[in-house]
């Protein structure tokens, strides 16, 4: 038997509810940018998440991605240099290889697709300063934590 309108709906708050908890698993806010970036198709821009297009639909899925996307985008916006910082170096801190992912996004700068399609431009050039920034001074951090033997 087919569901209402109400029936939907009240089905999709606990299902939206459950992707709130798992974007909180994530700890930190570049985390979360770099999951949600990954779940948009670059060519199309659409973001694709089966298990939770399976409990609402790919419609409401792609909206509640993009809405999280968007939201987690403007907070990491809201940190200031040094905070996130601290954020950016507690996701390194949980990847294997973190200097070689430091110096693969500071020479691909991949970083640059991390921001939402809904962000304004002035928005984007502010991430990506900053992101230009944290990344030249975590790539001599790295450097000086671990110089290279044959320098």
């Amino acid at each position: 038997m087919g569901k209402s309108a109400a029936d939907k709906g009240s089905g999709q708050e606990p299902a939206g509810d459950l992707w709130r908890h798992t974007l909180a698993r994530i700890p930190t806010l570049s985390g979360r940018l770099i999951y949600l970036s990954s779940l948009r198709n670059l060519a199309s821009g659409a973001y694709e998440h089966n298990g939770l297009a399976r409990m609402v639909g790919d419609e409401e899925a792609a909206d509640t991605l993009r809405r999280s996307h968007a939201r987690s985008f403007q907070d990491w916006l809201c940190l200031n240099l040094e905070q996130q910082k601290t954020d950016l170096q507690d996701y390194l801190a949980e990847i294997p290889a973190p200097a070689a992912v430091v110096s693969a996004w500071h020479s691909s700068a991949s970083y640059r697709d991390w921001a939402p399609a809904s962000a304004l431009d002035i928005e984007k050039q502010l991430f990506a300063g900053d992101m230009e920034t944290l990344l030249n001074l975590l790539k001599h951090e790295y450097c000086a934590a671990s110089p290279d033997p044959k320098s």
